[in-house]
């Protein structure tokens, strides 16, 4: 298949990162797939890219995918990237397609999704407002508030052991100019960011924190972007008691808000019996490729 392959650039890095793009179009011009290469800039993450590749389903198994991430792959040696990650829904032709080109298979991803229309929400309710002897919650949207943000920042470790199997990710390295940037990224996009956290009463600090995004008109499915809590503080049901507390005040304040999606590793026993306990049903799985250059 003749293919005109037209790259493109974000004009400057946006928080952590910055994108490369690639359109492919036949010889009519219509586009019939594309890429996009994120380089990942903060420190600790700086080997890294992301890749994303869509063919139209008609144009599949002509070439396309193959030019576009030949393309990608290049781009990401000349960037000084060590590794590339990219994630595709298992079974799908982009599982296969990965597998066929040299990437290897490092995590698997369960993705579940709360209906709060079956939710038992009067026991939901219950679990957030139990009280756990030393600790207490407090929330917030959108940035975290001035006297709990680098307290918050230094609780981001909590992500740190995260379980990522054989995944080349690096450490997210988090201060308050981070945390900030996250948050203000998803006020640009309209959205909500709802922070639940875990505050230990012997000092004030957090421990542990749960966030949501709402979609800005409350109506469809919001997204857990994370849940976790440091390890020296875990045993304690701080998870659950976050996570149930973030659901019943999206419950509370978007009531048309239709459900809750979440992604969690595989390998994560933790998480997923959190989720479990709270009616969380998986809905499929994705498989997180890598390629070493």
């Amino acid at each position: 298949m003749s293919l005109r392959i037209t790259p493109l650039t974000d004009p400057e890095a946006v928080g952590a990162s910055r994108r490369l793009a690639w359109l492919a179009a036949g010889t009519d011009g219509a586009p019939v797939g594309s890429a996009y290469l994120r380089l990942f800039t903060r420190e600790g993450q700086r080997h890294l890219a992301e890749l994303e590749i869509a063919v139209h389903g008609a144009e599949r198994r002509r070439g396309v995918g193959s030019q576009l991430l030949e393309g990608a792959l290049a781009a990401a040696r000349s960037e000084g990237r060590r590794s590339v990650l990219a994630q595709a829904e298992a079974g799908s032709p982009a599982d296969l397609f990965l597998a066929a080109r040299g990437f290897r298979r490092v995590l698997t991803l369960t993705y579940a999704r709360l209906s709060l229309a079956d939710a038992d929400l009067a026991a939901i309710e219950k679990g957030a407002q139990r009280p756990r002897d030393g600790y207490r919650l407090t929330e917030w949207d959108g940035t975290v508030p001035d006297e709990l943000a680098q307290s918050y920042a230094d609780s981001r470790r909590a992500m740190d052991d995260m379980p990522m199997e054989d995944t080349d990710f690096g450490t997210v390295v988090w201060d308050v100019e981070r945390v900030v940037a996250a948050a203000e990224a998803v006020a640009r996009r309209g959205e909500l960011l709802h922070t639940v956290a875990a505050v230990d009463d012997s000092d004030g600090s957090v421990v542990g924190f749960s966030e949501l995004v709402v979609p800005g008109d409350g109506r469809g499915d919001a997204q857990h972007y994370g849940t976790a809590v440091l390890p020296e503080h875990r045993g304690r049901g701080l998870a659950r008691w976050m996570k149930a507390a973030s659901i019943f005040r999206a419950r509370e304040r978007h009531p048309l808000l239709a459900g809750l999606l979440t992604d969690t590793a595989e390998s994560n026993a933790p998480m997923l019996a959190v989720n479990d306990a709270l009616g969380y049903v998986a809905t499929h799985q994705a498989v997180e490729y890598q390629q070493d250059l």
